[in-house]
């Protein structure tokens, strides 16, 4: 049902080797059920270590950078696609049409910022792709607690609910998105 799944994940590879290691391991198990990869199109750090892991065990990436980040996250040219843009907002919106899901691991404020935005489209009913965050050594645990704060202090209204799964094992990522693309019906990415 999932074809294509958009990681928004570091350009550096953090100070935890479980970073890498999720990184690797979901790179290598998208591979295996033949879904694609759309992500940043870096060659650094996280998304690095994730696109290579597709791309050994026989996967499709499709990398999308804007111009002036070829050079600084060293642009992966070994990708299936490598689709160079303008700007960072051409770069989300291409990301997100491709992608049929989201999954965030570990990473900067780029991430976030990546995250939070697919966090208030599907809280405002723009789309209903499923967003995962994979909270890998509960590097994403102060994140949910501020949005659980939010919500305790009345900032998510009810019929705005800010809906997404959250993920402390790699191997459980893939079986959540397919079960929750199955109960949205979530249609697939161009």
């Amino acid at each position: 049902m999932i074809r294509n799944i958009c990681v928004y994940c570091g350009s550096s590879p953090g100070l935890d080797h479980r970073y890498a290691d999720a990184a690797v391991a979901l790179g290598r198990a998208m591979a295996e059920a033949d879904v694609g990869l759309v992500f940043g199109g870096g060659e650094e750090g996280l998304m690095g270590k994730l696109a290579r892991s597709v791309l050994d065990n026989g996967g499709r990436v499709v990398g999308v950078i804007p111009n002036f980040l070829i050079r600084k996250e060293l642009a992966l040219h070994d990708a299936q696609e490598l689709i160079v843009v303008d700007d960072m907002h051409q770069r989300k919106q291409i990301m997100f049409d491709r992608a049929d899901a989201f999954v965030a691991l570990p990473g900067g404020v780029g991430t976030l910022e990546e995250l939070v935005e697919q966090l208030t489209w599907v809280q405002l009913g723009r789309h209903a792709k499923p967003i995962l965050i994979a909270d890998i050594g509960g590097f994403w645990r102060p994140l949910l607690s501020l949005i659980a704060h939010m919500n305790n202090e009345g900032f998510i209204r009810e019929g705005f609910e800010v809906r997404y799964l959250v993920s402390e094992k790699i191997e459980d990522v893939l079986p959540m998105i397919e079960t929750a693309a199955a109960r949205h019906g979530v249609a697939h990415a161009s």
